[in-house]
């Protein structure tokens, strides 16, 4: 009965009021000093609860410096897990990682019927990507990658490559790592008996197997490099040499943890090298900069740019 308890008083403590002694007791059938005791085992349990004295006093849920378990109705939980299936779309820099995960968190959790809703809400709600970033990433499956990282747990799945062709791939999922508007996943490959990069994109039919990984080293320092160094060192479809208009700095926020080569070469001025499968992705990564710019190479870019801008000029009249 004391656990129910808690929990009722802690979910009231949650909503941002102040709550006075005798109304909790009331609201939750059991005497003031009662209400004292079952406050101060939450705070046994790291739930920061303030108390102020006085006729207007009483007890409010404080920030703390650690976060506490949190209690959710329904409709909060449906809230947050469709919000964090939004990010995962549509990743903010440098919080998609962290949303990925506590999704894997919630939807483990969820009841079928509120798993049911989210997933009716994730069906009729269409993103609108004006970056034109190639295809979106299923939410269910980054959910799935990072319960399996979690749990050190093998994976099967679809994978569809660049070309066209497809396979079936046996893996022990290492890391999810987001690039760009885009996620990868870095996994040791069982069949292949390698490590492997896929784009989550194109994966799909993902299953956890149920087997356990195997503690593997990876050959670099941390996924993200390992990430930044197959990138870099692959042949990229096209490269560009850019100076722009902006100091270093101001280049590294605006374009995130991507793996560009910068280098400042003058007073507010940096030179970038960057690189992508797609024309349109490269025009857009430096048009987005907002800022003045010189395209060195290649070629090819500089009569994109010039295309665009005559499909600019007709349009604007």
């Amino acid at each position: 009965m004391t656990s129910g308890r808690l929990l009722a008083l802690l979910s009231l403590l949650q909503t941002p009021r102040e709550w006075p002694g005798s109304e909790l007791a009331q609201r939750l059938e059991v005497s003031p000093r009662t209400i004292r005791r079952d406050v101060e085992r939450l705070r046994d349990l790291g739930y920061p609860v303030r108390a102020t004295m006085g006729a207007e006093g009483g007890y409010r849920l404080a920030a703390g410096t650690a976060m506490p378990p949190l209690l959710l109705d329904d409709e909060e939980a449906v809230a947050i897990a469709v919000g964090l299936r939004t990010a995962t779309r549509q990743p903010v820099t440098g919080i998609g990682e962290a949303s990925v995960r506590a999704l894997a968190k919630l939807e483990q959790v969820l009841p079928s019927r509120l798993r049911r809703r989210v997933a009716a809400l994730g069906a009729a709600t269409v993103p609108v990507d004006l970056a034109g970033d190639g295809p979106g990433v299923d939410p269910e499956h980054l959910a799935s990658i990072a319960g399996a990282i979690a749990n050190r747990e093998r994976l099967r799945f679809h994978y569809r490559a660049a070309d066209g062709s497809q396979s079936r791939r046996h893996v022990e999922p290492t890391a999810l790592v987001p690039s760009g508007r885009r996620w990868y996943l870095l996994a040791f490959d069982v069949e292949r008996d390698d490590w492997r990069v896929f784009r989550v994109d194109r994966v799909e039919r993902v299953l956890a197997t149920g087997a356990r990984a195997a503690v593997r080293e990876l050959p670099a320092v941390d996924a993200a490099t390992y990430m930044r160094e197959r990138m870099l060192s692959g042949p990229p479809v096209y490269q560009a040499e850019v100076t722009v208009d902006l100091p270093l700095r101001a280049v590294r926020e605006r374009l995130g943890d991507t793996p560009e080569e910068l280098r400042e070469v003058g007073e507010g001025r940096t030179w970038l090298r960057t690189h992508a499968d797609t024309l349109e992705y490269v025009a857009f990564r430096i048009v987005l900069l907002g800022c003045d710019f010189e395209v060195h190479t290649p070629v090819e870019l500089v009569a994109y740019l010039r295309d665009l801008r005559s499909r600019i000029d007709r349009a604007v009249g």
